[in-house]
């Protein structure tokens, strides 16, 4: 479901303003660098990242290092969206911010998000904020409609790769419609909804602030891929001493060592290609 103008402008421009700064920081960086809670780096560059052309594609949970991110993500707009779908408990469980510099060859194949944190129950909603416009030029985020009642292996060749059945991309593409809007729209998706993107065509940055928040009562069932400093923290209402199951036989991911899963991604489909 999109929201348009889910938040105010000064809002929107006071995230970009800090997304501004820490690209302007990955200048003075050959390779990823800084360090979230399990070593993994927060920051990931492109292979062709130079100072002249800054190329950060990934910020692990924003809210550990900035106040402005952290006050937006606990007790803005989307906690209350999660609770219109949830119930009055949530718990905001990570986020991240996805960057597509101009030019660039980032593009994402099709994948689900539950597989890589599977929970005892699927109230998962993940929430993509626009930071930019996002148009098919830019490469924006493409969904496959249906696709969240469908289960895929994300693992090939006994590796967890992040990639749903490489040998039905084609079919997936075929079956996707591009998610297009505005800066300050939002659109809410289902954790098991196949989604993939393109490369950045434009002449602009295609900004992306993800952020997953699940009901009290849906525990991860493993370590966070993204692991945070400050959370995962209960953001409306309160937490539970319950835990709710559902029936579902899940295939748990690996717990790769790669800082990002765009690597697990690349290593494996660059090679089919």
């Amino acid at each position: 479901m999109l929201v348009p103008g889910a938040a105010d402008a000064s809002a929107l421009a006071a995230l970009n303003k800090q997304l501004d700064a820490w690209i302007e920081e990955s200048r003075g960086q050959t390779g990823n660098y800084g360090r979230l809670p399990d070593g993994k780096a927060r920051f990931d560059v492109e292979p062709d990242h130079t100072a002249e052309a800054p190329r950060l594609r990934r910020i692990g949970n924003p809210v550990d290092i900035s106040d402005v991110y952290r006050e937006f993500l606990w007790d803005g707009p989307f906690p209350d969206m999660a609770v219109d779908l949830y119930g009055p408990d949530i718990r905001c469980e990570y986020s991240r911010i996805n960057v597509k510099a101009p030019g660039s060859g980032f593009k994402v194949y099709f994948h689900q998000d539950h597989p890589f944190e599977p929970h005892t129950n699927p109230d998962v909603v993940v929430t993509l904020f626009f930071l930019s416009d996002m148009t098919e030029e830019n490469g924006c985020l493409c969904v496959v409609p249906g696709s969240h009642r469908e289960r895929y292996s994300h693992w090939q060749d006994g590796k967890f790769t992040g990639t749903a059945a490489p040998d039905k991309q084609d079919d997936f593409w075929a079956r996707a419609i591009p998610v297009t809007g505005t800066a300050g729209d939002v659109l809410l998706m289902d954790t098991w909804m196949l989604h993939a993107s393109r490369v950045n065509q434009s002449t602009g940055d295609r900004r992306m602030l993800i952020c997953d928040y699940a009901a009290a009562d849906s525990i991860a069932r493993g370590p966070m891929k993204i692991p945070t400093d400050v959370g995962p923290k209960i953001v409306r209402g309160q937490d539970t001493r319950t835990v709710r199951l559902c029936g579902e036989t899940l295939e748990m991911p690996e717990n790769y060592t790669e800082d990002t899963f765009f690597i697990l991604q690349e290593e494996k489909m660059a090679a089919a290609e």
